[in-house]
């Protein structure tokens, strides 16, 4: 484990309705992303990546069924991911884990014309973005696609 820096994320809880959805579509891009499997109880898993970690549980406490990221609270978490190759892979293989793709009529630049990422959204509503840390130049790219 990497030591942590001041101000960096500790961690972050998602409260979710279904837990064995959650472990099929998020805790399949927690690893895929390279996170592993840090702790696990009968409600709920957590997955570390250096200093930080991600918790999905199926809280008793829970005041609503479905998750709304268009009210107060978590609208999305966004990933860095390698590059736009890898962000073009995640997203063909989240397909088979409970995802889809929003604004598929402006991918892969749906954040603007030098944000190469995916935005995709699960079963539950949760929202997702992996972000391209190093991104094709974008009139390269559409150069290629007319082709």
């Amino acid at each position: 484990m990497s030591q942590p820096t001041h101000g960096t994320l500790h961690h972050v809880e998602l409260w979710v309705p279904d837990l064995h959805r959650a472990l099929a579509s998020l805790g399949w891009l927690l690893e895929a992303l390279g996170y592993t499997l840090f702790q696990s109880w009968d409600g709920g898993r957590s997955w570390r990546l250096g200093p930080t970690y991600l918790v999905i549980e199926q809280s008793p406490d829970l005041t609503a069924e479905q998750h709304d990221r268009r009210r107060p609270g978590l609208n999305h978490l966004a990933f860095h991911v390698e590059d736009a190759v890898m962000v073009e892979k995640l997203t063909a293989d989240a397909a088979r884990h409970g995802w889809h793709l929003m604004f598929p009529e402006r991918h892969p630049y749906a954040g603007g014309g030098q944000h190469y990422a995916a935005y995709l959204e699960n079963d539950d509503a949760f929202e997702i973005e992996l972000v391209a840390i190093k991104s094709p130049d974008r009139n390269r790219d559409q150069q290629v696609h007319r082709s």
